[in-house]
């Protein structure tokens, strides 16, 4: 029998305590003695700080590098990442990469969750799994100087960001331990699971429109705890991508912050994949599916040519939209000619007519 790593007691520590003082002392003390509305406003702001700082910091900026944030703004982001307490920028950033690149691996994937959601919730950070860091995958982060201020101080920004700032709060609104509680304790707790439910909620429960080659899932419900992190099919099929949600009813105040910041001109060079490439594995996804189930319900060949007829017809019309597209955009025809107009806008109907009777036919199968 393989014995399990050592515990990481610090870890351990800090993960029960502030959850049973968040469960506990936290309501007790608002019922008894209340919660001014300001350090009930200053927790809700520290927990979208702290909270973005990891998605848009952490995640899509240092990790994926899909964008480009100007000095002030990553020094905001890693400030706030201090007080996710969720380790170092560095850190965070070389376990995420190894998460994506050995995705679902038992051993390679640091929180996997082929090991179960406990261990891919917070059972990865419990005990000594890794052994010493290897930064060999994040050298371009070392040239940071930002970066590496935050990952050498970063212990003394924590207790700033997670101590004594609450305790100056408190001070100035009349209220100590109503400060520490709810700015300190309730909203890093609220921050930590949040985010935690990335790494198991979010590769156990929702669907997977562009891609089963890994277990993540797109999840609504999702986004809404993790400032839209829950379309998480979408990031682990086209990473490099500087959105979550793609559709303009997703979800996703990351998105929304980068696209902010790049109407201020703090945030350059978007990445964002081709839509002719999502389109094209949502397509795929599709076709699997219905021949699944086809196959499932024991429907004729008849059936399996149909839906691969109907499928290469949808391919070829999203090829030809999109290539037109492209060449247009190569071309920098800002102002079409009606002759160019009219092709893309016969293409475009054309796609559409073959997309809706791909639906047709994908209805009929799920009535069959």
């Amino acid at each position: 029998m393989n014995e399990k790593p050592p515990l990481i007691w610090l870890n351990a520590l800090i993960f029960s305590l502030t959850a049973l003082v968040a469960l506990t002392v936290a309501p007790l003390y608002g019922f008894f003695s209340g919660y001014s509305q300001s350090i009930v406003a200053i927790a809700i702001a520290c927990w979208a700080w702290s909270g973005l700082s990891i998605t848009a910091g952490y995640h899509r900026l240092w990790s994926h590098k899909s964008f480009n944030a100007s000095p002030l703004v990553q020094w905001c982001l890693a400030i706030g990442g201090a007080m996710a307490m969720q380790n170092s920028i560095l850190h965070w950033s070389s376990d995420h990469r190894r998460h994506h690149k050995n995705v679902d691996h038992d051993t390679k994937d640091p929180y996997s969750a082929s090991r179960g959601f406990w261990y891919s919730h917070i059972g990865w950070m419990l005990r000594d799994y890794q052994g010493e860091p290897d930064y060999s995958n994040v050298r371009d982060l070392q040239k940071n100087p930002i970066v590496m201020f935050q990952h050498n101080h970063y212990a003394k920004l924590v207790l700033l960001t997670n101590i004594v700032f609450p305790l100056v709060i408190g001070a100035l609104l009349g209220d100590v331990i109503g400060a520490l509680l709810l700015i300190g304790v309730v909203r890093l707790v609220a921050m930590h699971h949040g985010t935690f439910f990335i790494n198991s909620l979010a590769h156990i429960w929702g669907s997977q429109p562009y891609s089963d080659k890994h277990s993540s899932r797109d999840n609504g419900i999702i986004a809404l705890l993790t400032f839209g992190e829950g379309y998480h099919n979408f990031h682990h099929t086209f990473e490099l991508d500087w959105r979550n949600g793609i559709r303009w009813f997703h979800f996703d105040p990351t998105k929304w912050l980068i696209a902010l910041l790049a109407k201020l001109g703090m945030a350059t060079n978007l990445k964002q994949v081709p839509q002719e490439r999502i389109e094209s594995a949502k397509l795929q996804m599709q076709l699997k599916q219905s021949q699944t189930l086809a196959e499932a319900r024991g429907l004729s060949e008849e059936w399996l040519a149909k839906l691969d007829s109907q499928y290469h017809q949808v391919q070829e019309r999203l090829k030809a939209y999109y290539q037109l597209q492209q060449e247009n955009l190569r071309q920098k025809r800002k102002d079409l000619d009606s002759s160019a107009k009219a092709q893309l806008a016969e293409l475009k109907s054309k796609l559409k007519e073959q997309q809706q009777l791909w639906g047709q036919l994908r209805q009929q199968l799920a009535h069959a």
